[in-house]
Parts: structure tokens; C-alpha cells; sequence
């Protein structure tokens, strides 16, 4: 067979035998100057090769600062983020002397027809702030709202340690109330600021417990929008408001849970209790706070007697504006000039609207000289204005005769 399985390439191979037997010399004199010239190169490339470190020296070659000249060596530095500011500075100052209140209440169901006694349940948790420590105690004002209808009251600290407190005095008109606890816990409590001194446009942070404890010491911030705001209160609920409450405004956002909870200055000082917002789905970022300069009296009455001081008038008393044209011509007998005041529904024996004459159906229409429209006005002046054992003129119509009468202010016997 002429044909045989040969290599995939068209070269003649006794060809290349031949050359390789030509090469052979030349070879190997390259192979000897090559070896040579690699010997000559060694302590070079031995001065020249990166060392193997341990982890210390590699660690202190990546922190070596390149001197002047080095060429292709990068600079590495260590860099510490300080985020300390006057926001966290005073949140520091403050956070751990918010605590969350939890408002216990038994519970009860129907078995067989009748009522049994069940067992203490969460009714609600709001926020408060101790702001006083002495004598073993610590002293936490927060929302009447928050602690109303108790059986029994715990806080919640900073580290989630739950206390048991007592509730020493709460009061519906302000809003507030304090509570008692062991200062065992306690690590800081809040400084007063000036809230008379705040100004609109000022930054401020809200500190409280948004939806429960599930987000406890949650921070916001934002500025005061209003320094004097006045928000009619329906305390009883009866769907007439009774009262007005003085409050600043925020838009620093307080949610359910926040109430009595803290609103701060930059400079970490309580200005204010957060009370309520407007919550309508049209309103966005209108928070209340109570101002502290307002809370202050309330609360040291609150500690002392368990109850606001206020003075002692003794009148029941409704607003004109709820009573029909008719009973104004018909059962008061009101002259035409009159167009708002409060009436007298009732005067309490031995009262000092007793003493000084007041009788049922008189129609109040100044006190000390001020115009009185309402119920509300009536209360602002004699609670916010009057003190007990002051001296009140209240200028009233009786039918169609107008009247003045002096009243000495009392303290209201229990």
C-alpha cells in the first residue's frame, strides 16, 4: 500500500531532522548565555521583589504615608464619620427621660348570665417624661388621657424595664397628669426650657412612643408653625366642647402613643408635652404640644394635692348661643342689646355666687370688665385670670335690668 497515516501539516519532515542537526550548536551557546545573564540578574530582582509579611507588617505598609518623590505608592489613612450634632446632643440629653405609659384595666366577660372578672389588660400606651428626682421617687408628667380610667398604671424605660407607678394627681381641664415611681431605674430626668420664649420657625424634636412600645423613644423633628393656638376640647365627650386649650403647634410628627411624650428645644430643654394632632385626612403635619410654662403650675398642684387648686365661683352655667331666639325673649327675658353671654342654670348653696346674689335664668355677660360670649370664655377667665381669694366683678342681666355684683373667690370645700 502506497498510502500511510501521516501528521496534519504539509511540511517535509527529513527535512527538519536535518535542520534540527544544524541548530544544535547554536543552541546550546544560547543556553549557556542565557543561564549566565540570569545569575548576573538575581540580587537585582532580590532588591527589588515585595516582601512576604506577616499580617502586622502588611498592615503597618498600608498605613505608611508615601514620601515625597515615592512614585505609584497610594496614600491610605484610617477615617472616622462623627455624626454627633446639636439634633443628636440633645436627643442625648433627653431620650432616656421619656418612658412609655401603659394604662391597665381589668376586664371582664359574661358566663352564664353574669359578669366575671377577668384579668388586667392593656387599655392604651402613651409616652411621659420624668422630670423630677428626689427623696427615692421620680416624678413623670404625661396626658390625662393616656392614664384616665387606670386600674393600674406601669412604665416602660429606655432599656424596656416595665416599673409599676402610681398616679399622685390628673386634671381633665389641662390635659396632664403625674405619676410616682421608685427613682431606682432612673438615670435622667428632663430640664424645664422657657416655652414663653419660643419663637416660630424655631427647630424642635418630638420624643415619645408612636403606636404603642413597638417604636419606643422614636425621634422626629421638625420646627414650631404656632406659638398660640387655641383648640376647642370636648372633655366629656358629649359633643360640646367645654373648654379651649392653649398649645403651641408642630409639624415635628406625633402619632398615637406620642401623647405626654416630650417636645425639646435644640438645646435638649422641655418646652412642651405633646398632646394631640389634627387628624383629618385632609391635614398634614399640625401636632399640639402643651406649653411647659403652663404645665409647670399644673404639675406642682398635681403633686401636692392630687387636684388643680383653682378658685371656686359655684354656678352651672350654658352658653347663650345653645338656647333658641325664644327662650332668650320668652324664658330669659333678655332686652334686644344682648346678643351672647352665659346663662345660670343652677348656684350651689352657701357658694359664693350664692353670697353675692346670683340666682337661676341670670344671663353673665362680663367679668371684670371683660366681655363674656361663652361657657369657655367664663372658664378661661376665672381659671387662667383669677386666683382663690380673689375678688371677681361680674356684671349680668336679670330680665331686662342690668346688675353688678363683687365676688370673693373660694376654694371649693371637698
Amino acid at each position: 500500500m502506497d498510502e500511510a497515516v501521516g501528521y496534519y501539516d504539509q511540511h517535509d519532515h527529513s527535512k527538519q531532522k536535518r535542520k534540527k542537526r544544524s541548530y544544535l550548536i547554536p543552541g546550546l551557546i544560547g543556553l549557556l548565555l542565557g543561564a549566565f545573564l540570569f545569575m548576573v540578574a538575581i540580587p537585582s530582582l532580590s532588591n527589588n521583589a515585595t516582601p512576604d509579611l506577616s499580617e502586622p507588617a502588611r498592615e503597618e505598609e498600608a498605613r505608611r504615608v508615601p514620601e515625597p518623590g515615592d512614585a505609584g505608592t497610594a496614600e491610605v489613612r484610617n477615617v472616622s464619620v462623627n455624626v454627633e450634632s446639636a439634633i443628636t446632643n440633645a436627643v442625648d440629653a433627653v431620650a432616656e427621660a421619656v418612658v412609655g405609659v401603659i394604662n391597665l384595666q381589668q376586664s371582664s366577660f359574661w358566663e352564664n348570665g353574669e359578669v366575671e372578672s377577668g384579668s388586667e389588660g392593656e387599655a392604651g400606651t402613651g409616652s411621659g417624661v420624668i422630670y423630677k428626682k428626689e427623696n427615692g421617687k421620680a416624678y413623670v408628667v404625661t396626658n390625662f388621657h393616656v392614664i384616665e380610667g387606670a386600674g393600674e398604671v406601669e412604665l416602660s424605660l429606655i432599656d424596656g424595664t416595665r416599673v409599676p407607678a402610681e398616679v399622685l394627681g390628673e386634671d381633665p381641664w389641662t390635659d396632664l397628669a403625674v405619676l410616682e415611681m421608685k427613682d431606682e431605674f432612673v438615670t435622667k430626668v428632663a430640664d424645664f426650657g422657657n416655652s414663653d420664649n419660643v419663637r416660630t420657625g424655631e427647630p424642635v424634636i418630638a420624643i415619645g412612643n408612636p403606636l404603642g412600645l413597638q417604636f419606643s423613644g422614636s425621634v422626629t423633628q421638625g420646627i414650631i408653625s404656632g406659638t398660640d393656638r387655641s383648640i376647642p376640647v370636648d372633655i366629656n365627650r358629649d359633643g360640646t366642647f367645654d373648654w379651649h386649650a392653649d398649645v403651641m403647634q408642630t409639624d415635628a410628627a406625633i402619632n398615637p402613643g406620642n401623647s405626654g411624650g416630650a417636645l425639646i428645644n435644640i438645646q435638649g430643654k422641655l418646652i412642651g408635652i405633646n398632646s394631640m394632632k389634627i387628624a383629618q385626612q385632609e391635614v398634614e403635619g399640625i401636632g399640639l404640644a402643651i406649653p411647659i410654662n403652663s404645665v409647670i403650675p399644673v404639675i406642682n398642684d398635681l403633686e401636692q394635692y392630687g387636684e388643680v387648686k383653682r378658685p371656686y365661683f359655684g354656678v352651672s352655667i350654658g352658653s347663650l348661643s345653645d338656647v333658641s331666639s325664644y327662650h332668650w325673649q320668652e324664658t330669659l327675658k333678655l332686652p334686644k342689646e344682648v346678643k351672647a353671654g352665659v346663662y345660670v342654670t343652677g348656684v350651689s348653696p352657701g357658694s359664693p355666687a350664692a353670697e353675692a346674689g346670683l340666682k337661676e335664668y341670670d344671663v353673665i355677660v362680663e367679668l371684670d370688665g371683660e366681655p363674656v360670649r361663652d361657657v369657655i370664655e367664663l372658664r378661661k377667665h376665672l381659671y387662667n385670670e383669677k386666683e382663690i381669694g380673689d375678688t371677681m366683678e361680674v356684671t349680668f342681666y336679670r330680665g331686662k335690668d342690668v346688675k353688678n355684683v363683687s365676688v370673693k373667690l373660694s376654694e371649693e370645700s371637698s
